[in-house]
């Protein structure tokens, strides 16, 4: 254990742990002491002081001669319950489309008296493990949520299977979580990237690089998208490309792997690129107009969210919008309308093609 943190406080910290993600349910008798010696090699003394804390912050009840007891922690401390605080959790906070969302669902949620709880997890799934149980331990009223690497991610269901058991209201933001059943408001991933497709086609482009962050549900919606609408069109179908990565990759490799693609085809040369988001199409300009390129004269480039700065980059960036605000106040609407036990319905937003200078006819 690490010297500059007291043992009866790490134990005291992992236990609160195994309760919060519901390892030890509410009533379910604790291991005795002696298990807990034996478990994390201290002495008695160490384990009672680490219980002793759980107790007074009334996580644990001991019964006399009959061991120790999880108590029901979300509801014995009446104070918690009305802080009225919205725990917004998203994959980043600070940049891209994000502070739209994050001040539009402020402005409605504190006009009706609530606080907002802000944490970001980089989409990384250890960090959204930690905010998770970082602000179950704060009882909020409520919950607002991007799941983070929602594709393949599946290793912190069981708190989100806590907080559905524990009753709270929760909504998912941009994609959501199979199997866990919170309302969701989201874009028409597939639906927009399909007929984003066929108007490059209406415009004479045919072999087309669609590149696509996978580990997220949107990447993999748009990455269908731009299959079905290559589908309808049996005569080139075969000349679509699919360049997948992880959030987690760097933007230099994905760029490397596009212009290593486009100087590989001796003939029949890419005409267009479709990018998952803004994010990547206004890096991948920059990268290949330092390598010379001009665009949209050597290839046609397309984002998706309409980015703020989409509109003022060189040349002006063709995009799907996103909705942003609107998806901010429908959240903090939505979750207003479930703390007062109103019903509500999921929400599909369907963005709109913009058309700017970064694509042209051919």
């Amino acid at each position: 254990m690490p010297a500059n943190k007291a043992k009866y406080k790490i134990i005291k910290q992992q236990i609160k742990n195994n309760i919060l993600s519901a390892r030890y349910k509410i009533g379910d008798r604790l291991p005795t002491e002696s298990d807990f010696m034996a478990e994390f090699d201290v002495s008695r003394f160490t384990i009672r002081r680490a219980i002793d804390e759980l107790v007074n912050e009334n996580f644990v009840r001991r019964v006399q001669g009959n061991g120790m007891y999880i108590k029901d922690w979300h509801k014995v401390n009446k104070a918690d319950e009305d802080l009225r605080t919205i725990a917004v959790i998203t994959t980043h906070v600070a940049d891209y489309i994000f502070p739209n969302i994050i001040n539009a669902i402020d402005k409605v949620i504190s006009d009706a008296g609530y606080s907002l709880i802000l944490a970001n997890t980089h989409n990384d799934p250890k960090r959204e493990r930690d905010n998770l149980l970082r602000l179950l331990k704060l009882k909020p009223s409520a919950w607002i949520i991007e799941p983070t690497q929602s594709a393949v991610n599946r290793e912190n269901l069981d708190l989100y299977q806590q907080i559905k058991k524990l009753d709270v209201p929760a909504v998912f933001i941009n994609s959501s979580y199979p199997g866990i059943g919170f309302p969701c408001l989201k874009t028409d991933d597939r639906g927009s990237l399909s007929e984003l497709t066929n108007y490059l086609f209406s415009i004479g482009h045919r072999r087309i690089i669609g590149v696509f962050q996978i580990d997220d549900i949107q990447g993999v919606e748009r990455m269908k998208g731009f299959a079905d609408a290559y589908l309808g069109h049996p005569y080139f179908s075969d000349r679509q490309t699919t360049i997948m990565y992880k959030s987690t990759d760097d933007y230099d490799e994905i760029f490397t792997r596009i212009t290593n693609f486009y100087k590989n085809q001796t003939v029949d040369k890419p005409d267009a690129i479709i990018c998952y988001n803004d994010q990547l199409a206004i890096a991948l300009i920059d990268n290949l107009k330092e390598q010379g390129w001009k665009i949209p004269e050597d290839i046609s480039i397309i984002g998706f969210d309409d980015y703020n700065i989409s509109r003022y980059i060189t040349p002006t960036l063709t995009t799907l919008s996103h909705p942003k605000s609107q998806m901010g106040r429908d959240a903090g609407k939505m979750i207003l309308n479930l703390i007062d036990n109103k019903a509500v319905k999921s929400i599909t937003y369907y963005p709109e093609l913009v058309l700017r200078k970064s694509v042209m006819p051919i």
